[in-house]
């Protein structure tokens, strides 16, 4: 799939791998009464969410506009006119969230 990035760079991803923009500051989170704790307060390893903007032509559990769960730590980044973006393999996904995951479905890709 070949994908339009917002300013106009046009690039196909290969293979099994997945290009995602994390939304906010990285490690920046929200807690559910809506605080945001910043990404120094960190403790643990946690999973980050991002969305996912292209995918190879070998993904098959992920589809442009999914959120994904992935591994921080376990990423490479690049940089597409001035905007950060993370691309991933598809086995490094651990989870879609996405309307079209069925009810009995866990989402996870194994």
């Amino acid at each position: 799939m070949t994908i339009d990035t917002e300013v106009g760079l046009p690039i196909r991803l290969l293979h099994d791998r997945v290009l995602v923009r994390q939304d906010g500051q990285e490690g920046e989170r929200r807690s559910a009464a809506g605080i945001l704790i910043p990404a120094t307060a960190s403790v643990g390893r946690r999973l980050s969410w991002a969305t996912a903007v292209g995918v190879g032509p070998h993904v098959r559990a992920i589809v442009t506009g999914d959120r994904v769960l992935f591994d921080p730590d376990d990423r490479s980044e690049v940089e597409l006119q001035g905007r950060e973006y993370i691309l991933l393999r598809e086995r490094d996904v651990h989870a879609v969230a996405a309307r079209r995951v069925e009810e009995n479905s866990t989402g996870l890709y194994l």
